[in-house]
């Protein structure tokens, strides 16, 4: 497992009995995770004094109790970048620590480079992988269905000190934005995606990424360059395994330019008990 563990500003304190206890900068939350079915002993007192507690109904969604006063938004730094956190609805904050893996990873391979790549980001959240690309050098297309996430990436670009750098911020359907990018010719040397395990489409359109995923590889294989230098898949949904994941680039990416494939389990260490939490799943391709 590749274990996010350089965070200064973020440390999962303890998880257990379907929770994490976590500090976002100087506030603590409880979120659930339905990976911790595991129940151990909650000594930690902040289990019970936290900042925030995020309690799920039973019929779907929940909603925040807030136990202090806390800011509509505040900032974490990983290294040299900074982004803008805030308590969402349905428990998120924003960012997914357990990425810093993937950012890192992507960064070296940009900055080894000698010369500028180009990047895909496809259902990008709010930008952790666009702002790392740009900050080791790279350009990129960040592009996400939501309105609201791209903005967010936008003020997380200006915290980081990369929004004058080359980034074109596109509000799209990805598998739509893909396809135009092929009949335009435009080629992309690393394609990073995070596609969402479920969804639905402005028509009603069913999207469950079991179904789709292979076919949005085979498309974006299309948009690759020539000399093109990594493909990387980030999944959060339990049914897609690693190594289902390096399948997919196995017989689609590396079929058609070589190199090799890896996976595995990303994760992020508990301080109270030294133990990695299972946080998603990566496959990535490199040439």
């Amino acid at each position: 497992m590749r274990v996010a563990d350089s965070w200064v500003d973020y440390v999962l304190i303890d998880c257990s009995d379907g929770d994490r206890l976590e500090s976002w900068g100087k506030y603590t939350m409880v979120r659930p995770d339905p990976q911790v079915i595991w129940k151990t002993e909650k000594n930690n007192k902040l289990w019970f004094n936290a900042d925030a507690v995020y309690h799920r109904s039973k019929t779907g969604g929940g909603h925040w109790e807030f136990n202090s006063r806390l800011p509509e938004s505040w900032q974490l730094k990983y290294k040299d970048l900074i982004f803008n956190v805030k308590n969402m609805g349905f428990k998120h904050m924003g960012i997914f620590p357990e990425q810093a893996v993937n950012w890192d990873y992507t960064r070296a391979l940009i900055e080894k480079s000698d010369r500028q790549l180009k990047v895909l980001n496809l259902f990008a959240y709010t930008g952790g992988a666009t702002v790392s690309a740009l900050k080791a050098g790279a350009s990129v297309v960040h592009v996400d269905a939501s309105k609201g996430m791209v903005q967010w990436a936008k003020e997380n670009a200006a915290s980081s000190g990369v929004a004058d750098r080359p980034v074109r911020w596109i509000v799209d359907d990805c598998v739509k934005f893909v396809q135009r990018e092929i009949r335009r010719g435009n080629k992309y040397d690393i394609i990073i995606m995070d596609p969402p395990s479920y969804g639905r489409g402005p028509n009603g359109e069913v999207w469950k990424v079991e179904n789709e995923v292979y076919p949005l590889v085979e498309l974006c294989s299309q948009v690759l360059s020539d000399d093109p230098v990594m493909f990387l898949i980030n999944s959060y949904t339990t049914g897609l395994s690693p190594a289902v994941m390096e399948y997919i680039l196995g017989s689609t990416v590396k079929r058609k330019f070589g190199g090799h494939v890896s996976s595995d389990e990303i994760g992020l260490r508990a301080r109270e008990s030294g133990l990695v939490l299972p946080c998603g799943s990566s496959a990535i391709w490199e040439k």
